[in-house]
């Protein structure tokens, strides 16, 4: 990347715009930024998702892998299975820090100390019709309820992430005072502010970050989740105004429309923003490829990032750009390099909506030369076929249609 121009590198190419003093000077990045992966706990609670216990330790192996710094590796609480995964996880020295998932209960606390955890994260509902409504109990009662947990997580030697259900739909003011009232009566190495429906914006966790961090002196941490398809753009705002934990699951998967996706996020810092997390980009293609595998779950095939068709072009102009661009410029099409994630290359496909670049590349593959009005009448064939079978073209249907234009003795 350049330091003259950081837009554009040989791995990547996006706006210049990102880079004006006047949007740069807004953002407060922290030195070091860390990736928290949920997948194997909040993602896994994506609807008939079930990850087995020699699978959650197959997948967090693919996470330190790829870099990522924290893993949360589950619910000791929820299963025996689940805990016996957590203790195989943590058993494997893995260099990332693993972390437990806990509710505010001091048992909770303790079995998460047994599986030989690094630090834990402790939950509580923030808002004050959340804690009524939803498990019918007080304010007082989760103030209390964290702070005693907290104090035995602490007593525990685990490092302390008190997590806040439902943070943004919270009252701001009586929000910040159960947290003071958690951080000095119990104990909190880091705060994750949860915007636990998606139903927050970019410029409000801005605002509320830099409220929080003049107000604490502890890391703050944000999760968010995709309800609104506002989950990236809320935890870059959030990392933008200074919170240092991302909290991220593979793919996206999770409850409801899923979490905040990896691959979105640290790609987003890292071509967008400059932001370099340390994760290994090359690995979020077969990353994604291992948990959807594992989840049984498919993703759309235009997926941002990793979908199987992000870059196989049909479109006849874009598939011009590539002929033309792609030996010179590669990234004058495609705003990074398939290779930066470890995906395929760029695909040139056969369907209703190509052109001539399509007919020329796949006959250019064949070693295939045709006039143009063979061509034209190829193309012709070409899209006639897709709208009767509403799809791409396969290798052995253009044969087909290449050999009753072309004639057999082609070559």
């Amino acid at each position: 990347m350049s330091s003259q121009q950081p837009w554009k590198s040989d791995r990547w190419f996006t706006s210049p715009w990102n880079w004006l003093p006047e949007v740069r000077e807004a953002m407060a990045f922290p030195a070091q930024i860390r990736i928290h992966d949920v997948t194997l706990r909040d993602g896994e609670q994506q609807t008939g998702v079930v990850f087995r216990r020699e699978e959650k330790v197959a997948i967090a192996r693919k996470l330190a892998e790829a870099g990522v710094h924290r893993i949360e590796a589950g619910m000791p609480a929820v299963s025996a299975e689940d805990e016996a995964a957590l203790k195989d996880i943590v058993e494997l020295g893995l260099p990332a820090e693993i972390f437990a998932f806990a509710r505010c209960m001091p048992a909770d606390v303790k079995l998460a100390r047994e599986c030989g955890v690094r630090g834990i994260i402790t939950e509580i509902p923030s808002s004050e019709h959340f804690i009524r409504n939803a498990y019918g109990k007080t304010l007082e009662w989760a103030i209390q309820a964290s702070i005693e947990t907290t104090l035995a997580a602490k007593e525990a030697g685990l490092y302390t992430v008190f997590f806040t259900i439902d943070s943004t739909r919270a009252d701001l003011e009586r929000y910040m005072d159960l947290v003071e009232r958690v951080a000095t009566e119990g104990h909190m190495d880091a705060l994750t502010v949860a915007d636990s429906f998606g139903g927050c914006t970019p410029q409000a966790l801005a605002h509320v970050i830099g409220k929080l961090k003049a107000r604490f002196r502890q890391p703050i941490e944000i999760h968010c989740h995709e309800d609104f398809g506002l989950g990236v753009a809320n935890t870059i705002a959030a990392l933008a105004a200074g919170a240092s934990v991302a909290h991220v699951t593979v793919s996206a998967i999770g409850e409801r429309a899923g979490n905040v996706p990896l691959e979105d996020t640290v790609m987003a810092l890292l071509c967008l923003y400059g932001v370099d997390t340390g994760v290994r980009t090359e690995k979020l293609y077969e990353l994604s490829k291992l948990v959807q595998e594992l989840a049984g779950v498919t993703l759309p095939p235009n997926r941002p990032i990793v979908g199987d068709w992000l870059y196989r072009i049909e479109s006849g102009i874009v598939a011009m750009f590539h002929r033309r661009a792609g030996a010179i410029e590669p990234l004058e099409y495609i705003p990074f390099r398939p290779e930066l994630v470890g995906r395929p290359g760029v695909e040139i496909a056969l369907g209703k909506g190509s052109g001539l670049a399509n007919i020329e590349e796949h006959l250019e593959r064949r070693g295939l030369r045709a006039t143009a009005e063979q061509a034209n009448a190829l193309l012709a064939l070409v899209k006639q076929r897709a709208v009767e079978k509403k799809g791409l073209l396969t290798d052995a249907e253009f044969d087909e249609l290449s050999r009753e234009v072309l004639g057999d003795g082609r070559k």
